[in-house]
């Protein structure tokens, strides 16, 4: 995106915090697409091969759900497609957990961050495994979920991250080693107890 677009898309949301009469939905779109389709190529990725979920569906929901929140103050762009990236990955476990309660009848299989990235058929639960320990995290270090969030699911860099969270990119990167090592001592744990 280039800085004029970046700028184009600040604006816009500007406008749609202040629930401008000038504010374009449409254009805001067209303009956020591309980014929030990668953001859900990556998390797709990481699903089942016969997921029926499908790229641009996902970002139409997640655009049609953030763009109908009322009092949302969007500090930045990046800002905006965290709260996309969160949109997205909600969409895909309210799915998996309709799936999977049909499937199994509500049992979770737990599984380690590192081996998540690549989602097989016979893996396709462990997405539900992952966002259940990021809501245990949640609990004891918020923005460490934030960060965990932002970096593996919207696949953010780091000064992206950063600047949506208002703290320094060193900030992120003490937080994103001890989220992980936090998740993975969780899940360990949540395995020996199974």
């Amino acid at each position: 995106m280039s800085n004029e677009q970046t700028k184009e898309v600040t604006q816009l949301l500007n406008l749609a915090k202040d629930g401008s009469e000038d504010f374009d939905a449409g254009r805001l779109y067209e303009m956020v697409f591309s980014q929030m389709h990668q953001i859900a190529e990556n998390l797709y990725r990481r699903e089942r091969t016969d997921h029926t979920l499908q790229p641009t569906i996902l970002v139409n929901e997640a655009f049609m759900s953030l763009i109908g929140q009322d009092h949302i103050d969007w500090k930045s762009r990046a800002h905006f497609f965290a709260v996309g990236a969160q949109a997205i990955r909600r969409i895909l476990i309210q799915h998996a957990r309709k799936k999977h309660a049909l499937k199994r009848g509500g049992d979770y299989t737990k599984v380690e961050l590192d081996k998540a990235v690549n989602l097989t058929e016979d893996e396709g639960d462990q997405l539900l495994a992952i966002e259940e320990s990021l809501k245990e995290l949640e609990k004891v270090h918020e923005r460490q979920a934030k960060v965990v969030e932002m970096k593996f699911f919207a696949d953010m860099k780091m000064e992206e991250i950063a600047h949506a969270l208002g703290v320094s990119k060193r900030t992120v990167e003490v937080d994103w080693t001890v989220a992980r090592a936090w998740l993975k001592r969780y899940m360990a744990e949540q395995l020996m107890n199974d």
